[in-house]
């Protein structure tokens, strides 16, 4: 049997946390891994420039000291590219800045209210991106 995710019937709101929903990718046929590697560092696009496949890694949440499996391209992403001054800057659109920020934080829920403090952008029209009819590369919200 196949599970049909709902939309939720509650408005979202600038205190609604948001994520981005990799099963939104593999629902749309979106290969998400082509679009990530986009925003690996100089040397890192280098490096993996011919590699096709990334491993599952084990990635420690600094802090939760939880252990998740991790896709090895999201890591080091995480673990690296979005830790150069780079990565997220103010000529980065809005959902480009949302999604980038979501990597560095390893897709850890975010409100709009909070996502604005740290990218210094106005939470209502983070919302009203974010909550649109369009999803915006996956960024949804959080319906756990």
């Amino acid at each position: 049997m196949v599970e049909v995710k709902r939309m939720s019937l509650v408005k979202p709101t600038t205190k609604t946390p948001f994520h981005i929903d990799f099963d939104w990718w593999q629902q749309n046929d979106r290969d998400w891994r082509v679009y990530l590697r986009n925003f690996l560092c100089p040397e890192h696009q280098l490096a993996y420039a011919d590699v096709d496949e990334f491993e599952q890694v084990d990635w420690v949440d600094p802090e939760t000291a939880e252990v998740n499996r991790l896709d090895g391209l999201q890591h080091i992403l995480i673990t690296h590219c979005a830790k150069q001054q780079t990565f997220i800057t103010q000529q980065t659109t809005l959902v480009d800045s949302v999604f980038r920020l979501f990597l560095a934080n390893g897709n850890q829920p975010m409100s709009p209210e909070h996502l604005a403090e740290l990218l210094g952008r106005d939470a209502n029209i983070i919302l009203k991106t974010l909550s649109g009819v369009r999803v915006y590369k996956g960024l949804r919200p959080c319906l756990d």
